[in-house]
Formats: C-alpha cells, sequence, structure tokens
C-alpha cells in the first residue's frame, strides 16, 4: 500500500504498478475538480488479504478524515461493488472505467445524483483504454506509464481479468506523447506496465509487439534516460524485445516474469502457458544475450493439489532460473475462479510455512546478489536524499540530495537489504 496525499485529495493506493498510474489520474483529475476533501481508495483484488487490507483502510481513513467524501474504487471494487457500498463508510463505489474518466469526479456528479452511489459498468464491454496523458508523478523522479489494459487469458487461480475486463494496447504514438511529456517534466526513469504487458499490441493494427514499441519508443524519445519494464509473461517474450534487451542499453537489465510456479503439472493446472523447462530457457536466453542482465519472478506457494515435490521444483526455480528477487503469494482462494473449486486445497497454514520457505530462499539469492556487486560500479536513479535503484534495481544509500539525479557510484558494501555507494565521477 502506499498513500499519497496532494493539494487536491487523498489516494491510498494498494497493489500493482498499474493501479499507481491510475491513482496518479485520479490525482490529477480530482485536483482540476476542486475535490481538496475526498479521499480516494484504490483497491486490489489479487489476493483475500489484499481486500481484508483495503477494508481496514477505508475505515480508517473515514476514522481520520470523518467529514470527506470517500470514494472506492480498483480491481476488489469493480468485481464486488455491492459489498464495498454496504460498508457504512463509503459515499461512493466507481468502476476501473470510472475511475480513470474526469466527469467521474466532477462535484456536480456527487451532488445532483447522490442516489447513484455504485457506478461500476461491466468491464468486459470496454473497448478503450484511458486517454489521459500525465505531465509529471508528483514528487517522483520515476514514472509508470500504462500500455496495456486488461487480460485475454484465464488462468484457474486469477480473478483480475474479471476486474480489468479483455486486453486493450494504448496506440505507440500515445505512448511516446506520455514518455515525452514526463520526461520534460523531469522524469528520469519510466516504467511501462499494464496486467499484461507482454501481450501487448494484438488489438491494434498490424498486431505490434511489446518489443516493437520498446524500440521504437527509445528511438523516438532519445531524452529519455532509462526505461524498464513491468512483469512479463514468459511464453510471449517476442523476437524484437529480445533484440532490444540486447541493444538498447537504456533498457535497464532487470526483468520480472510472471513464473508463478516451477512444477509442470501445478502449471497446466494453473493453465498457464509455458513450462518449467521454457521458463528456464527463456533465462539462459535473456543472459546470454545481455550477461548482466537479472530477474525477479511472481510465486504462488501452496496451489491446490501441490504436493512436497511439486513444491521442491518451485523453490528450485530460484537457483535454476538464477532468479535475484522473488515475490511471493500463499495461494488465495478466488471466489469465481476455477481453482477455488478444486477439491485438494492445501491447507492454510501449509500455504503460509512453504510461502515463509520460498520468500527465504528469495531473500538469501537477493543477499548473495548485492554481495556480489560490491567493488564495482553503478549507475544510481536518486529517488530521495540518500536513496535510489541502480540498474538492475537493487536498492543503494548514495550520499545525494537530489532526487532525479543519476548517480555514478562505487558499491563498497551492503547493509539492510541494500548496497552502499560511494560516489565517483559524474
Amino acid at each position: 500500500m502506499s498513500t499519497s496525499a496532494p493539494a487536491a485529495a487523498k489516494v491510498i493506493t494498494f497493489g500493482c504498478r498499474l493501479n499507481a498510474y491510475e491513482s496518479e489520474v485520479m490525482r490529477d483529475h480530482a485536483r482540476a475538480a476542486g475535490l481538496d476533501e475526498a479521499v480516494i481508495v484504490n483497491t486490489c483484488a489479487v489476493t483475500a488479504e489484499a481486500e481484508r487490507q483495503a477494508r481496514q483502510a477505508i475505515r480508517r481513513a473515514r476514522r481520520e478524515h470523518p467529514a470527506a467524501r470517500l470514494i472506492v474504487t480498483g480491481c476488489a471494487a469493480q468485481i464486488d461493488p455491492a459489498s464495498y457500498a454496504a460498508m457504512p463508510e463509503v459515499d461512493q463505489v466507481i468502476g476501473n472505467a470510472e475511475k480513470m474518466r474526469p466527469e467521474s469526479f466532477a462535484r456536480e456528479s456527487f451532488t445532483s445524483a447522490p442516489h447513484e452511489r455504485v457506478r461500476v459498468a461491466d468491464i468486459m464491454t470496454v473497448r478503450e483504454t484511458a486517454a489521459h496523458l500525465l505531465s509529471g508523478f508528483a514528487g517522483r523522479s520515476r514514472a509508470f506509464v500504462e500500455v496495456q489494459q486488461g487480460c485475454d487469458h484465464r488462468c484457474t487461480f486469477c480473478v483480475i481479468p474479471y476486474g480489468r475486463g479483455n486486453n486493450r494496447s494504448v496506440p505507440m504514438g500515445e505512448i511516446v506523447a506520455q514518455v515525452r511529456a514526463l520526461v520534460a517534466g523531469g522524469c528520469a526513469e519510466v516504467v511501462l506496465t499494464g496486467v499484461d504487458i507482454a501481450s501487448y499490441g494484438g488489438d491494434l493494427p498490424g498486431r505490434p509487439r511489446l518489443g516493437q514499441m520498446v524500440r521504437r519508443l527509445l528511438r523516438l524519445v532519445p531524452a529519455l534516460p532509462r526505461l524498464r519494464l513491468s512483469s512479463l509473461d514468459p511464453a510471449v517474450i517476442d523476437p524484437d524485445l529480445l533484440r532490444a534487451v540486447a541493444e538498447e542499453p537504456r533498457l535497464m537489465p532487470h526483468l520480472h516474469l510472471s513464473l508463478q510456479a516451477g512444477d509442470d503439472l501445478i502449471l497446466k493446472r494453473m493453465k498457464r502457458r509455458h513450462l518449467r523447462a521454457d521458463a528456464i530457457h527463456v533465462c539462459e536466453t535473456l543472459r546470454t544475450l545481455r550477461p548482466d542482465v537479472v530477474f525477479g519472478a511472481d510465486l504462488i506457494a501452496g496451489f491446490p493439489t501441490e504436493d512436497a515435490a511439486m513444491f521442491e521444483n518451485t523453490a528450485a526455480l530460484v537457483a535454476d532460473c538464477g532468479l535475484t528477487y522473488v515475490h511471493v503469494f500463499p495461494y488465495s482462494q478466488r471466489r469465481g475462479t476455477p481453482a477455488a473449486r478444486i477439491p485438494n486445497q492445501v491447507p492454510a497454514t501449509t500455504r503460509k510455512a512453504r510461502a515463509e520457505q520460498l520468500r527465504a530462499l528469495g531473500a538469501a539469492a537477493t543477499q548473495r546478489f548485492l554481495e556480489s556487486r560490491v567493488g564495482g560500479t553503478a549507475r544510481v536513479l536518486v529517488e530521495k536524499p540518500g536513496f535510489g535503484h541502480c540498474e538492475h534495481f537493487a536498492p543503494v544509500a548514495v550520499d545525494s540530495d537530489t532526487p532525479g539525479e543519476i548517480v555514478e557510484v562505487h558499491l563498497t558494501g551492503t547493509a539492510d537489504g541494500r548496497l552502499l555507494g560511494r560516489p565517483g565521477e559524474r
């Protein structure tokens, strides 16, 4: 969860980088509408825990801001609007399409139709992406840019397509214009984000792929210092993207893969589009093209029917793929998903224990990577005084008080899960 308090409204964000981008859009809309008294809670539905935290935040926001207009939106609100509208703390629930429209935040929309407490359209009927350009991210040197929405795939554990709808892509020209505006506003790093960005372009004329868009973006915005990609499905990494990784130094050598599991039978039951060998092959291929590339991955512990041997296959993936970071979820039953109906559910205590084992493996891998970097150099994007991230997205403590500056540093050690950097030549 992240909390921000701009002049126009307080925005509380849960979940993914796409939600972070959309919170900035809503911040702009609320500011333009003069909603200085509003609190907007942008929810996530990926796990039951994410929803629990959102409800807790809603209650806390009402206690702290008793006179504010409290608006709830995001994936959880899109999927189950009635449950959020039933909360006495909530004034209005708006859907994922509605939250991107300026008119949803106009004052008259609250006063002229107060009975419309729930404004949530059928997300499966939405065809457009948000036509809203951001000039910057409040106080940040890194910005997220939405390039794609929705997902055409139906992994058996995932409820997100019901909150986001089907795949739809932002035309290349709009992405270029967005990034140009951000760079002009001082942004040093852009992260391309969406629900399934590796499927970018399938709905656009000519069916361009993600790699083609990335290469064109870097060519047309030469002033952009650094570009990152959010989570990638290893099943659909295209040749142009492989070429970009190999040839484009401004494309950062840190990729996050949506792996989810390392056992073939579990992957099939998840309805994933790759197998264990595919994941390993993708990492090996990318590492051959760019030897310094590092990988993070999403992993789920305790999917239904997972036994000890299957779990060990997933645990071994950390070493077999050479992962430096893992984002671990204990499996969460989501109402309406096929996986929730599988009879052989893994006990919650086992899911939790396996998740902790995966996190421990990930923490050890991260520490090994950090230690391997000591004695070398890095270019660190300063995000706040004394702190930033290097090319490989490792956190670095650095002696610089200028957010947005990219500093060349000598890496002298590690402490508290981060590298220590001493500035060298700029």
